[in-house]
């Protein structure tokens, strides 16, 4: 039964993609039902302990299982899948949305396969899949040509940290002769390294950590509802998630916990900058995906995964409305340039559902992002206090940014007289379901609920110092202040100037182009060149060895190769000339005779309706002798 968790959406969504576009309210009831469903299972599966195994062969299984941590995040996933969805029905362009929809919910399968995974095998497969579909998803409006393209290098570039993974699956498998997550903890020497390693290279491309995460600028190409659900429950989750889920057998190699903290830290620091420069709103977000993938990721290195697990969650709720509401700025205005928008008087419940999840990311006090990041913090006191005072510099680039972003896309003008019509109710609906979870994670800041369930999930919740505490919030304090000030006195910022090269990664892209790209072209361009050239060399050095009695190689190719591909071609020939004398005789005698046939017998038939009723009596007679002839003669 655990198998239905994935295979129910990842079936029904690829039958919604391959039939095409349909009308919003179907798409959108669809939508709901099918997720619906999903999360209803997840629920059964958590509290009865379902788990799933698929016997390949004697040497390979295929297993599922949920774990507190995994079953937490599967009840996410639906969750927030079920929102984003249902609004891409009504906000998204009706071309193509049938596919969109479609595909959406196939990728929500393929995340639910990547957390019921119990081995490295299922999990391949999952990860394989969400890949894909966010390729798809990526270049759906495949029309503009740069779409296509920006797809096509978020997945070459998660497809390389994919590596690390196939790596991974095929060290545990020599070491143990199994794919499951037990066998990790087994393993030792250098495969055991081969394992955690490849693991955490495949867990921070997809999770868009340094060096990776430029290709989380690319993939705003997608429609802005892909991006909700790529940055908040599916493929960047995916990365939080693994190393998390795995984080007991990893944590033993040595430097492995070292490494993931420098990664998250390097990334939170860079991406909160990058954040700040940003004067695109989407790219922003995604500045901010990467940054808090990287509080994740310095959590687990501080040995706190169900700290992380809990900031994952969280982030889901408040990151996938910030994008859907800037979906709706930049289709309203036509641009997703910040310094454009401030629509707060046209779409003042927009702006007002904005505030809610934008306070989430800032993580302001009472807000569940709020709890959550304070938790990082001290999970990172545990490790040092110095990389403590790291995560809130972080954290106060997180408020900055959040709030630049809030005042900017839905601050309002003095005077506002665009022609600019607010989202209708179907669209708004899923915006407001996410702000209502944004809202519920703030009860995690009373200790009774917050302790129960980190008791219920089997999670560990550290302690922390005051002093942490204040200092945290005093870099809440100074971060807000900073974005406030950055909206007065430069509200373009990074739209032009070195603002603008270092909001594009602190110039890492640049950086990969120079240093992996034009290398690697020159690389297959020369080894191209050296292969013409044997190419070409290739009949010279085949004639100087004939002349020097290498003939016999030559004549059997002649004999062989050349005469099987001359009777190839004459046999192609003569079948040719016999389809064309006889073929189309055939084609056309075949309706035509049958409609001849038809024909007759329709002529002889009239005669038969001579209207008079002596002829019909008659044929009754002859039927009945004719019948009981028959029958005597049976008997």
């Amino acid at each position: 039964m655990l198998w239905l968790i994935p295979l129910l959406p990842i079936v029904t969504g690829a039958v919604i993609a391959a039939m095409g576009d349909r009308s919003r309210r179907w798409l959108g009831t669809v939508a709901v039902m099918v997720l619906g469903a999903t999360l209803c299972l997840t629920l059964l599966a958590a509290a009865q302990g379902w788990t799933a195994t698929l016997i390949w062969s004697d040497a390979i299984r295929l297993s599922a299982e949920l774990t507190p941590l995994s079953a937490a995040i599967a009840l996410m996933v639906p969750t927030v899948a079920l929102a984003v969805v249902f609004h891409a029905t009504q906000h998204e362009s009706p071309q193509g949305i049938g596919r969109l929809t479609g595909l959406m919910i196939l990728f929500t399968g393929g995340m639910q396969l990547v957390v019921v995974a119990g081995d490295l095998l299922t999990l391949l497969i999952g990860w394989e899949l969400i890949g894909a579909c966010s390729w798809a998803l990526i270049a759906h409006k495949w029309r503009a040509i740069e779409n296509p393209r920006s797809g096509l290098y978020a997945f070459v570039v998660t497809r390389f940290g994919d590596l690390g993974l196939f790596a991974a699956a095929i060290a545990l498998f020599a070491g143990t002769g199994s794919f499951d997550y037990a066998g990790i903890a087994t393993l030792s020497g250098p495969l055991s390294f081969i394992v955690a390693y490849g693991i955490l290279l495949s867990a921070a491309s997809k999770a868009g950590q340094v060096p990776f995460a430029p290709w989380l600028f690319r993939a705003m190409a997608g429609p802005s509802s892909v991006s909700a659900l790529l940055h908040a429950a599916t493929l960047v989750a995916a990365g939080a998630y693994i190393i998390a889920l795995l984080h007991p057998s990893l944590s033993v190699v040595p430097g492995w916990q070292a490494t993931t903290i420098a990664i998250g830290l390097t990334t939170a620091l860079a991406g909160g900058v990058t954040g700040v420069l940003q004067n695109h709103a989407k790219r922003l977000l995604a500045a901010s995906t990467s940054a808090q993938m990287g509080f994740m990721f310095v959590a687990i290195g501080a040995g706190y995964p169900g700290v992380a697990a809990l900031h994952l969650i969280v982030h889901a709720t408040f990151k996938a409305p910030l994008f859907l509401v800037a979906g709706a700025a930049g289709d309203a205005t036509g641009s997703y340039r910040l310094d454009r928008m401030r629509l707060g008087r046209i779409m003042p419940l927009i702006a007002g559902l904005a505030v809610i999840a934008a306070a989430g990311l800032a993580g302001l006090p009472l807000t569940g992002g709020g709890w959550s990041k304070e938790e990082i913090v001290k999970a990172a006191e545990h490790a040092d206090f110095w990389l403590s005072i790291g995560v809130m510099i972080g954290g106060a680039l997180s408020a900055a940014y959040a709030t630049r972003f809030v005042l900017l896309a839905f601050g309002r003008r003095s005077e506002d007289d665009r022609d600019i019509a607010a989202p209708g109710w179907a669209e708004t609906a899923g915006i407001a379901g996410l702000g209502a979870l944004t809202l519920a994670t703030g009860l995690l800041w009373v200790s009774p609920l917050s302790d129960a369930l980190a008791a219920a999930t089997g999670f560990t919740l550290p302690e922390g110092s005051t002093l942490g505490l204040v200092l945290s919030l005093i870099c809440v304090a100074v971060g807000v202040a900073s974005g406030i000030y950055v909206v007065r006195h430069n509200p373009a910022l990074g739209r032009t100037g070195a603002a603008a090269a270092a909001s594009d990664w602190l110039g890492l892209p640049t950086l990969i182009t120079r240093g992996v790209v034009l290398p690697f072209d020159a690389l297959a361009r020369a080894a191209a060149r050296f292969d013409d050239d044997i190419l070409d060399a290739g009949p010279r050095s085949v004639a100087a060895l004939a002349r020097r009695g290498s003939m016999a190689i030559a004549a059997m190719d002649n004999q062989v190769v050349d005469k099987g591909v001359r009777a190839t071609a004459a046999f192609g020939d003569w079948l040719a000339r016999v389809a064309d004398r006889f073929g189309e005789a055939l084609s056309d005698g075949i309706p035509e005779g049958t409609a001849g046939i038809t024909g007759m017998l329709g002529r002889e038939a009239r005669r038969l309706q001579s209207g008079l009723s002596h002829h019909y009596y008659a044929y009754i007679v002859c039927g009945i002798f004719a019948v009981v002839a028959i029958l005597a003669a049976g008997a």
